[in-house]
């Protein structure tokens, strides 16, 4: 049971750190392409930023998913029939759909638990982190349209 719950805690650990720093390169992007943030973006423009922004985080989930799905290949070795397998599972596990087409046996299940949270936690960060795109845009609009003074 150990080296469950220290491959859960590791897995988890490098997820945020994936999530972290894959979130900050992004806003770092987002802050170089449009470096004054008092700017009235045009609806098309708005629209953009919304989903290459979502598309992002959506690639960051996925390479999540894929490192828990490595996680269950080579720790819970032949639980798994395929890596494509891991991967669907790893899916359906960190969504927390739970479809229940594949388990672990009662020797590996815990770790879906584990990866249950961490999804949670990282899909409520990309909520968080999509609201703050679009109240950073709602305020830079309502800025401009009360004269560009915010401060």
């Amino acid at each position: 049971m150990i080296i469950l719950v220290l491959t859960a805690l590791v897995v988890t650990a490098l997820t945020i750190i994936a999530h972290g720093v894959g979130t900050s390169w992004w806003i770092h992007r987002i802050g170089k392409r449009y470096p004054n943030a008092n700017i009235f973006l045009t609806p098309p423009r708005k629209a953009g930023v919304i989903i290459r922004t979502t598309l992002f985080l959506i690639i960051l989930h996925f390479v999540e998913i894929m490192m828990w799905a490595l996680a269950y290949v080579v720790v819970a070795k032949n639980e798994l029939e395929s890596l494509e397998a891991a991967i669907y599972f790893s899916a359906v596990t960190f969504t927390t759909l739970g479809y229940g087409d594949i388990t672990l046996s009662s020797q590996w299940r815990l770790l879906s638990g584990f990866e249950a949270i961490n999804g949670i936690v990282l899909i409520g960060w990309t909520t968080a982190f999509l609201y703050a795109i679009l109240q950073r845009m709602w305020e830079a609009q309502i800025g401009s349209k009360e004269g560009g003074s915010n401060g």
